[in-house]
């Protein structure tokens, strides 16, 4: 293990107090609250590792922005605790699925199944500001926002509404607004996050490796994220892959059908034949 993989501070929290293990890793401009619901379903079966992601949330920031080394500051961090005395389920949605992908292939030790949420393997599709998911224009008009006038956070959310007319997207993306000693700031590394999107989109250096466990590829039905062209590479990286698709979810599969999702969560981890 690098100095930096021991130094880099990585921010958990656990829920539940279940006897198997699971890890959720969130999106871009996420953190790892974001799969409390499905946490608090699984609390019985399951304890879930919370995870803000390397520039993100409470986590450190790094000086690039690259899947392969992130996923090996993680992959030290489960290593040194959550999954210091076996390997753990792992969940990943969209970047978060990528990272979770990338550190499947690269420790596969670590992981006993994996479930990659509304995210392919390879370069994304094109954005589409239509259904919120264009992240250059969502992160340029919070880096546009000047915080200095900003005097509350539901000013903020009034001031970005003609920008990102979702309520569900605002709302999404200001829980990183946060309020220190000189006013408002961005708490995730935005200027990193928006100047990195192209490798944020792109494909990971997966190596020659694969994930021989039990793994589920999860999509919205109505999101262009899970792509049929994808499913070759998938199935190199991840032989004992099944996907299911989620009737009337987009790209925020577990915030948009938080039943559904959980549903077929419970029963893939639970499922010992599912492969």
């Amino acid at each position: 293990m690098s100095q930096q993989q021991s130094s880099f501070h990585i921010a958990t929290h656990q829920i539940g107090s279940g006897r198997d293990r699971v890890v959720f890793f969130h999106g871009l401009m996420g953190r790892g609250k974001n799969f409390t619901t499905a946490a608090k379903g699984l609390a019985e079966s399951h304890t879930s590792l919370m995870v803000d992601l390397p520039n993100h949330g409470e986590s450190d920031w790094t000086e690039r922005f690259d899947y392969v080394e992130q996923a090996e500051l993680v992959a030290a961090e489960l290593s040194r605790n959550f999954a210091s005395e076996g390997p753990v389920n792992l969940v990943g949605h969209s970047m978060g699925g990528k990272l979770a992908m990338t550190l499947a292939v690269r420790h596969p030790e670590l992981i006993s199944r994996l479930v990659i949420v509304d995210m392919g393997p390879s370069k994304g599709q094109a954005p589409d500001r239509s259904k919120g998911t264009d992240f250059t224009h969502l992160l340029g008009s919070l880096k546009a926002l000047d915080l200095a006038q900003v005097s509350s956070r539901g000013e903020a959310y009034e001031i970005l509404a003609e920008p990102i007319p979702s309520r569900v997207v605002r709302g999404f993306l200001l829980q990183n607004l946060v309020r220190g000693d000189d006013g408002f700031t961005w708490q995730p590394n935005l200027d990193l996050l928006l100047e990195s999107l192209p490798v944020i989109g792109g494909e990971p250096e997966y190596g020659d490796g694969s994930f021989g466990g039990p793994m589920l590829w999860m999509g919205g039905a109505k999101s262009d994220y899970v792509r049929e062209e994808d499913a070759p590479l998938m199935k190199r990286l991840f032989p004992q892959m099944n996907k299911v698709m989620i009737k009337g979810a987009g790209h925020w599969v577990h915030s948009e059908q938080p039943e559904i999702f959980l549903e077929v969560l419970q029963y893939f981890l639970a499922n010992t034949e599912a492969a």
